[in-house]
């Protein structure tokens, strides 16, 4: 049993042939593209994927719709955007488990090696828990950006990682990006203020994924947010260890935080019937 590739791009004819080679085992590759404007239709065509446009209306809605609409021809798909690579070890593993007949479980979390600056920024962006291998029926998305995934069904954390390559279109590319993110990221935080009580109970979860949104849902509570992230990055997460690079990442970092931050209260004072800024 082969395995379904999804990936979702927007103008990405120069990362997606890079991507495209380290798939090319997999039958059935569907690209679910938000109406680019460049070659992507055309290079994904002639490689044999399969290509499917929709306006983009955010990460959680715009992937919910390719679970419910997407007839993807295998039962485990993995889930890959243009700027990343599957590794030989992870096509192995993710093989492994979609022939094995007695797996019960639906779904799988997967770290990545991030890349900056020619450095795996192995610190200060660490690989994370991120859902990209499951069965479509059993999972579904929140969010509008780094969206939350419901999984009706037992998951499981994959032992090896894909590659991503954050920065590949440079920094221009990556901020103006993080500054659509933020706009998305003021509205959750909103959101999650508002209808997400603390449940503090969850930073000790033995689940890594569960503790990893908690600890969000309480970052959007504190103060000095910006600094508190660099610090948190910068010193408790040792990026200080990824050389240079490590601190630029997070000054970016730190950047879009605050971002986020002008954006929330901008939201609130426009909840409030007073001029946004």
């Amino acid at each position: 049993m082969s395995i379904s590739i999804f990936i979702q791009t927007l103008n990405e004819q120069d990362n997606l042939p890079g991507l495209l080679d380290t798939v090319s085992w997999s039958d059935d590759i569907v690209v679910l593209d938000s109406m680019s404007t460049d070659d992507t239709e055309r290079i994904a065509c002639e490689r044999g994927c399969r290509f499917i446009q929709r306006e983009y209306d955010g990460r959680g809605p715009h992937q919910n719709w390719a679970m419910e609409n997407i007839d993807f021809r295998h039962k485990w798909v993995f889930y890959l955007d243009a700027d990343e690579r599957m590794t030989d070890e992870l096509k192995a593993e993710i093989l492994a488990i979609a022939n094995d007949p007695d797996e019960q479980r639906v779904a799988f979390y997967c770290g990545r090696k991030n890349h900056f600056r020619g450095t795996w920024i192995r610190h200060a962006m660490p690989p994370g828990h991120i859902m990209r291998f499951f069965q479509p029926p059993h999972i579904r998305f929140k969010r509008k950006v780094n969206p939350t995934p419901i999984v009706n069904g037992p998951v499981g954390y994959l032992k090896n990682m894909f590659l991503h390559y954050n920065f590949s279109k440079g920094l221009h590319e990556w901020i103006d990006r993080h500054n659509r993110y933020s706009t998305y990221e003021a509205e959750e935080t909103l959101a999650a203020l508002r209808d997400s009580p603390l449940r503090l109970h969850n930073l000790i979860s033995p689940d890594a994924a569960t503790r990893r949104q908690e600890l969000k849902n309480l970052s959007v509570r504190l103060p000095f947010r910006p600094t508190l992230k660099f610090i948190y990055m910068y010193v408790l997460m040792r990026g200080f260890l990824d050389g240079r690079a490590g601190l630029t990442y997070c000054r970016l970092q730190k950047m879009y935080e605050w971002q986020i931050v002008v954006k929330t209260a901008e939201l609130k004072r426009k909840e409030q019937g007073l001029t946004p800024s």
